[in-house]
């Protein structure tokens, strides 16, 4: 069989399963096995594939069909232009959240500012961030072990390690340093809606990471609430929030003298982050 029809007949089987993508899916599932970039083998369809690593793509296409992200199945995902090696230890990063990368860069590109990144996972906001600021250092902590080496891991493979320093620790934790910038995308969704999320979020990623409890504002009131005695005068505080948490999470951050600066929406004009200021007692 040559390329194209490996191709052709992955498609079919996802398009079975109604996956959206499963064309995309099917040309990306080739091209890791084959190790060439997508492009390089669109370029090519005509070219046979050995049995082996047909077998090798039909067990990819296996795992797909069961819903696993295609993250997880390459044990990477793009963000922010670098390839983040994830697993299902941690969230797989989304377009969204470089949004708040992007505003925060502009806000802190030339300044000299120590940052504090609430539940770190895979590492992708913070070294973004750091790859980009280049007058920072940064911690990120996470209570998951398992999630850290892979944040570990990252910041090695893009020579960041000399500016982080990840810890294994929680909210409740002392903390003997104050930080210029607190970023945090923290666990959002209510725990009763877990179960009405897409087969491959529910089903993969971790839940620790994705229940924010009954109104899924528990980790969220605790970052904010920290945020007050570890942040530095006039220190910002970037928060990730779930659709249509805006004027709740607004109206803490308010009674514990937060002066929100900026509002992110994403793709669909939902607000997703606020940036505000402590502005002390």
């Amino acid at each position: 069989m040559n390329a194209l029809q490996i191709i052709n007949l992955g498609t079919k089987k996802l398009m079975q399963k109604k996956i959206e993508t499963s064309r995309l899916d099917s040309e990306i599932l080739l091209s890791k096995i084959l190790n060439k970039k997508r492009e390089e083998v669109l370029v090519n369809l005509e070219q046979e594939i050995c049995k082996e690593n047909l077998y090798k793509y039909k067990k990819l296409i296996q795992r797909r069909l069961l819903n696993e992200p295609i993250a997880y199945i390459l044990n990477e995902k793009e963000f922010w232009s670098k390839n983040f090696y994830v697993t299902t230890d941690t969230l797989i990063p989304r377009p969204e959240t470089e949004l708040m990368v992007e505003k925060l860069i502009k806000i802190f590109k030339k300044k000299k500012i120590s940052i504090l990144d609430i539940g770190t996972g895979s590492g992708c906001i913070l070294i973004s961030l750091l790859g980009e600021i280049k007058n920072a250092k940064g911690v990120g902590i996470d209570i998951s072990k398992k999630a850290l080496l892979i944040a570990e891991y990252n910041s090695k493979r893009f020579k960041m390690q000399n500016k982080i320093n990840f810890i294994n620790k929680s909210l409740e934790s002392k903390f003997n340093q104050k930080f210029d910038l607190i970023v945090s995308n923290p666990p959002y969704i209510e725990s009763e809606q877990i179960e009405n999320l897409q087969e491959d979020v529910k089903k993969y990623e971790p839940r620790i990471a994705l229940d924010g409890g009954n109104d899924g504002l528990d980790l969220i009131k605790k970052v904010i609430y920290k945020a007050k005695y570890i942040l530095n005068n006039e220190g910002m505080l970037a928060l990730e929030i779930g659709n249509e948490q805006f004027e709740k999470v607004s109206k803490i951050l308010i009674n514990k003298n937060f002066k929100i600066e900026t509002i992110i929406k994403d793709y669909k004009d939902n607000i997703r982050c606020i940036i505000s200021t402590y502005i002390g007692n």
